[in-house]
């Protein structure tokens, strides 16, 4: 069976990304065709990258780096719940990718992004950086406003239709994953 983390790309205070992360969480459970775990990089404890050899070079020193990457390698794909700062990827998202490298190769994501337009230039970079680490990202997307599916801009209120826009993003998402499994079996 398929392992897809839902990995919560936030830890800031008062964050919607968990409400989001849950809800994606909750659409996915009604799949028989994979296996859905919540990740939340916040559990992680990881500080800014204090490692001291590049992570291409899979040498991690530091505890919380072997458990973060055991935790990532564990997984066929991901979706990425990312929220959008100043018409980007949120640092601690990034630092949490840039820890590892060789967990997330071979493998699909897909995004929910949520912020003023969806967290579209959010996920934009998130492609690019998924491309590096030779991640397989899906066209399917969620992009949720905080203008309409957000009361205040805090409490998560979605809209009916984005339930459909989960649906077919994991559906992507567990093809390729399932695809992309049998490219690493075949050089493992």
């Amino acid at each position: 069976m398929l392992k897809i983390a839902i990995i919560i790309g936030s830890t800031r205070p008062g964050r919607n990304g968990e409400a989001v992360a849950k809800w994606v969480y909750e659409i996915a459970q009604k799949s028989s065709d994979a296996e859905f775990e919540l990740v939340d990089i916040k559990d992680f404890n990881l500080p800014l990258l204090d490692e001291p050899v590049p992570a291409a070079m899979g040498n991690y020193s530091k505890p919380h780096t072997k458990a973060w990457g055991a935790k990532i390698d564990s997984f066929d794909g991901y979706v990425f719940v990312t929220p959008e700062y100043n018409h980007g990827i949120n640092g601690a998202l990034k630092n949490a990718i840039d820890f590892l490298y060789r967990e997330w190769n071979n493998k699909a994501a897909g995004f929910v992004g949520y912020g003023g337009v969806g967290a579209a230039r959010a996920v934009s970079q998130l492609r690019v950086v998924m491309a590096y680490l030779q991640v397989a990202t899906v066209q399917n997307q969620v992009q949720l406003s905080l203008m309409t599916d957000f009361e205040n801009f805090n409490v998560f209120k979605p809209a009916e239709h984005h339930e459909k826009s989960v649906n077919a993003l994991l559906d992507q998402l567990v093809a390729w994953a399932g695809a992309l499994k049998a490219l690493r079996e075949k050089t493992a």
